[in-house]
């Protein structure tokens, strides 16, 4: 019964999103100008179960370079009318339009010279005639079994917001790293804010010997740099290959006496598969992420940083990823 019932919600909801897709018409185009051109910040309205929603498209708006705050109406005619200014938007969200608090406030905002977007289910309403753009949030029925709750059309409303917020960030060209800069505490903005140079070891942290290093040099400079692993450079100070733990695991299995050759030969002779490629790198200004890309795609746990000239400037471990929560 309760998995049947939940089917029959989300089948409901679902129909009345699918039919938002027809009344996405000149209206829509008509908001998505008002607020794009205007200077102030975007207003968001309404009360009850549509304030609530009101919020989530004030955040979304926010986060996405269209800078919105949810006004209370009940605290609006109270006094916190004062945080709006005369060059913002109002979105007021009422499914029935007759919301008594909204009539209070919406003189007050024509007072103000503020263009109003309504977000109603009746596009006959007081709401409605008062507004200069009509959003249209009506549904054939509520996924409420007495056609009581609001359901169907907070999540119809919810989704027209989101739509906006989205049709604004395109005509924004509002970018990853945009995004990354409104959110530089979470998880997503730390991954489009670090880029590879933020995060490498650099100068004496870096390993480094030269081709005809010998094996015993190699390995006190991998040891005293506890990196596990270093880099293999030729005369011009290029980067030609990297010699990891794992590399001098398989050097055992394979060479006799791994002390008799030098940092070039040990580093042919151990690859992980038939044959040795060459090393895997990245540039400084890359985005960590993209380290972190490159690593799981070739299954290792460190990525030599390059310049312009193939000479190695550092390197990023997948443990320094993990600890800047870029992973």
């Amino acid at each position: 019964m309760s998995i049947e019932e939940a089917k029959r919600v989300i089948a409901l909801e679902a129909e009345a999103v699918a039919s938002l897709i027809d009344r996405i018409d000149q209206n829509f185009e008509r908001a998505v100008d008002i607020i794009y051109q205007s200077r102030g910040r975007v207003v968001v309205t309404g009360m009850g179960k549509s304030g609530i929603i009101g919020k989530k498209i004030a955040a979304t708006l926010s986060s996405t370079g269209t800078p919105a705050f949810y006004l209370h109406p009940a605290e609006g005619i109270h006094g916190d009318l004062g945080v709006v200014r005369r060059d913002d938007v109002v979105i007021a969200i009422s499914k029935s339009g007759h919301t008594d608090e909204l009539h209070l406030l919406m003189p007050l905002f024509k007072k103000l010279g503020l263009p109003i977007i309504a977000m109603t289910g009746n596009s006959k309403s007081w709401l409605a005639q008062k507004s200069d753009v009509v959003l249209d949030i009506s549904v054939e029925r509520e996924a409420c079994p007495y056609n009581l709750i609001p359901t169907s059309s907070t999540t119809v409303t919810l989704v027209l917001g989101d739509a906006l917020a989205m049709a604004l960030l395109r005509r924004r060209g509002f970018s990853e790293e945009d995004f990354a800069l409104l959110h530089p505490g979470g998880s997503i903005g730390r991954r489009l804010i670090w880029r590879v140079e933020d995060l490498m070891h650099t100068g004496e942290e870096v390993p480094v010997v030269t081709e005809s290093t010998n094996m015993k040099d190699v390995l006190i400079e991998m040891t005293s740099k506890q990196l596990g692993m270093t880099c293999i450079i030729d005369s011009n100070g290029r980067l030609t290959g990297v010699l990891t733990d794992g590399d001098l695991r398989r050097l055992l299995e394979r060479v006799s006496d791994p002390l008799s050759i030098n940092a070039r030969e040990a580093f042919e002779k151990s690859p992980r598969g038939e044959r040795r490629k060459p090393p895997i790198t990245i540039v400084g200004d890359e985005l960590a992420a993209k380290a972190v890309k490159i690593m799981d795609e070739h299954i290792i746990t460190a990525l030599v940083i390059v310049d312009e000239r193939e000479r190695p400037v550092g390197v990023i471990r997948w443990i320094d990823l993990l600890r800047a929560g870029v992973i």
